[in-house]
């Protein structure tokens, strides 16, 4: 059974940074697309910023410039380095990986604060 668990997530103040990290555990090979979604309060769940086995990325607008992808493929691992955090990031972030299947993570609580 493949399971992905998040961890980083927490409270920062305007401007801080945080760093996110996922991190797949069972029997998951050949990943494709390794990417982070968030669903703020009364929203529907959009894409973050998604990295693919090459290394090509795909951010959001909201993102660009502040947010950065990266992935280690031999620990079956995605982060999420945040910086210039803004109160419009406040989120529940989820990692989202694919095989032929899709996988989600339980979600990780980003709150920031003025």
């Amino acid at each position: 059974q493949v399971q992905l668990v998040e961890s980083g997530g927490g409270l920062v103040q305007v401007g801080g940074s945080l760093r996110l990290s996922c991190a797949a555990s069972g029997s998951i090979f050949n990943i494709n697309t390794m990417g982070w979604y968030r669903q703020a309060p009364g929203k529907q769940r959009e894409l973050v910023a998604v990295i693919a086995r090459g290394g090509s990325t795909n951010y959001a607008d909201s993102v660009k410039g502040r947010f950065t992808i990266s992935r280690d493929n031999a620990r079956n691992t995605v982060y999420l380095q945040m910086n210039s955090l803004q109160l419009e990031d406040t989120a529940v972030y989820y990692c989202r990986f694919t095989t032929p299947n899709v996988y989600w993570g339980q979600g990780t609580q980003v709150t920031v604060s003025s």
